[in-house]
């Protein structure tokens, strides 16, 4: 990496804004990944400006929210890390003619705006308050749990298209399905969402999240660096159900485990490697496949150098 690149980086952001060789294991929920080239904590003012510069010395960029839908390898990520977080965090309401519209920048955590809409006696985002993400990867995403999904509640985002320009898109144009949309294959990066929600009681707006808040508790493994649902749900079956029924409750690859307590989730149970956790995802894909006849694919996005020789899995 140019230092002479770093230096420009640092001049826009702030000298306290830029990391040379961070371990990635400090900005995902799984704990685990080797060092980015740079890490850039980056703010809306200045996301332009960095991506100039990634163009100008032709040096790749990868923008990742709060690390909780990432698996990093251990051989960490070439080029420059663009993190959304705490400098893209704001929430703030408006209303008009009895509509109501929850503002959150792209950095907030998906929890915390939930807990806003609950506090300001808005409903419609309660299945939301206990999932890990920021709002911006929720949208990329279009995260959901509990009967509810981004998709139910989003008005429209501002992002950042790759020629550094912001544009407004309506919900309707991001290609919203179950667990995917449009925007990162587009290239564009989620500065801002507004959510349409409805007015409601705020003691039935609080039940409702604390049953979801002891439902999570009881049946998810929250004690274990995890990236929640590690296998998205297969058409007409669950993906836990399927890897119970081949037998791989609590079957471990070093240090990544197949929880006993949701066998949806792979956890670091103690000194997992990303090289143990994506060995384990392949192994349980491949025993499913041989015990059900269905494919599983994995929820969690990979990214950076994997030491191990899968391959097929990025």
């Amino acid at each position: 990496m140019e230092q002479r690149l770093v230096e420009e980086l640092r001049a826009i952001v702030g000298e306290d804004s830029v990391r040379q060789m961070e371990p990635m294991s400090r900005h995902t929920t799984f704990r685990v990944g080797g060092p980015a080239d740079v890490l850039v904590l980056s703010q809306r003012n200045t996301l332009p400006d960095v991506l100039r510069l990634c163009r100008q010395h032709d040096v790749p960029y990868y923008v990742v929210g709060n690390g909780s839908n990432l698996l990093v390898g251990d051989g960490g990520i070439r080029g420059v890390v663009i993190k959304i977080a705490k400098a893209m965090e704001e929430l703030r309401l408006s209303e008009e003619g009895g509509r109501y519209e929850l503002v959150a920048g792209a950095g907030t955590l998906l929890s915390k705006a939930a807990n806003f809409a609950a506090a300001n006696g808005l409903c419609g985002m309660e299945f939301a308050a206990g999932i890990p993400g920021s709002v911006g990867g929720a949208i990329v995403m279009n995260a959901g749990a509990y009967g509810g999904e981004i998709a139910d509640i989003l008005s429209r985002v501002t992002v950042l298209t790759p020629d550094g320009k912001e544009r407004e898109l309506a919900a309707e144009e991001l290609a919203l399905g179950y667990r995917t949309s449009c925007i990162a294959a587009r290239g564009y990066i989620v500065l801002e969402a507004v959510f349409h929600l409805a007015s409601g009681d705020p003691e039935e707006i609080r039940k409702r999240m604390g049953e979801i808040r002891e439902q999570r508790i009881a049946k998810q493994p929250l004690e274990y660096p995890s990236a929640g649902s590690t296998f998205k749900r297969p058409e007409g079956y669950f993906a836990g159900k399927l890897i119970q029924d081949a037998g791989l409750r609590g079957y471990r690859v070093g240090g990544a485990q197949v929880s006993e307590k949701h066998c949806g989730f792979v956890i670091n149970c103690g000194g997992a490697s990303a090289a143990d956790i994506r060995k384990l995802i392949s192994e349980v894909t491949d025993k499913v496949w041989e015990q059900s006849g269905v494919r599983l694919e994995p929820e969690v996005k990979m990214a950076g150098e994997f030491e191990d020789t899968l391959g097929g899995m990025g």
